[in-house]
């Protein structure tokens, strides 16, 4: 029999349905300049980095790899990066990024983790990463899909509490936040696959200033999938009421930082 605190007793891991939609093509298609821009803005690549020892020689599997947050800043300290995504839109930004910087070293491939890898023509990397990708029903299996494709280390990187939310603009719509399990559950769950993990905190740093009401009101909309008409009146409403004039622009009286924890292990280890 099970011990009830097995994490395989405990509800997946996901955020509300009416949030981030992370599995939904025409959502990350839509958002993919915009997000991509975005991320590469808010220094969590660079601490997410600073936590790897890394061989110029690694080759790396960046699996959900988005419009390349890791993906580009590694590609010009490591041998070669696979960056894979099911959005074709994030896989553009990628490719545009890639041109821009004259990086030619990236091998995209759009695909999703419930993929045959292997006839993707993905094959074993050095280093195989999950950066905040790790959302689904079967986390486990993901994890051991993602443990397998690697030779060297593992990498990946989960929510911790309420993340880049705002728990606050939810209450104010009247919907239920839903964060789903924070890092504990995926460490608890590698511990139990006889996994253990090193584990860090990088911090991310969100915008939490603009130049009008109106800037405020669009950069929130991410935030809630399906927003109706009346969530935005409240939404802009919480908006009016809560923002403070500050140096020719608008605040939340608040910070929006959040933190994101970083897991990894060696395939080499005892336990590992």
């Amino acid at each position: 029999m099970k011990n009830k605190t097995s994490v395989e007793n405990r509800p997946p891991a996901r955020v509300d349905d009416h949030a981030v939609p992370v599995r939904n093509t025409d959502f990350w298609d839509g958002r993919a300049s915009e997000f991509s821009e975005y991320a590469a803005s808010t220094g969590y690549a660079d601490r997410f980095i600073a936590l790897m020892d890394i061989d110029p020689d690694w080759t790396v599997l960046d699996m959900a790899c988005g419009g390349g947050t890791l993906a580009i800043p590694l590609s010009q300290r490591v041998k070669s990066v696979t960056a894979v995504d099911f959005s074709s839109n994030m896989l553009q930004v990628v490719n545009r990024r890639c041109s821009q910087k004259g990086i030619l070293n990236v091998n995209i491939v759009q695909g999703r983790w419930e993929d045959d890898w292997e006839s993707l023509g993905i094959g074993p990397h050095d280093v195989a990463i999950a950066s905040r990708s790790l959302i689904g029903e079967d986390v486990r299996g993901l994890i051991g899909k993602l443990d397998r494709a690697a030779t060297k280390y593992v990498y990946i990187s989960t929510i911790v509490g309420d993340g880049p939310f705002d728990r606050r603009l939810f209450e104010a719509t009247g919907r239920q936040f839903k964060a789903g399990q924070d890092y504990i559950y995926y460490y608890d769950l590698v511990y139990e696959m006889g996994i253990r993990a090193s584990v860090a905190f990088v911090a991310e740093k969100h915008r939490n200033g603009w130049g009008s009401h109106e800037e405020a009101l669009k950069d929130q909309r991410w935030m809630f999938h399906g927003m109706t008409g009346d969530e935005e009146q409240k939404v802009s409403a919480y908006l009016k009421e809560h923002l403070v004039r500050t140096d020719g622009g608008w605040r939340l009286p608040y910070s929006r930082d959040c933190s994101w924890a970083v897991m990894w292990w060696s395939k080499g280890l005892p336990g590992s």
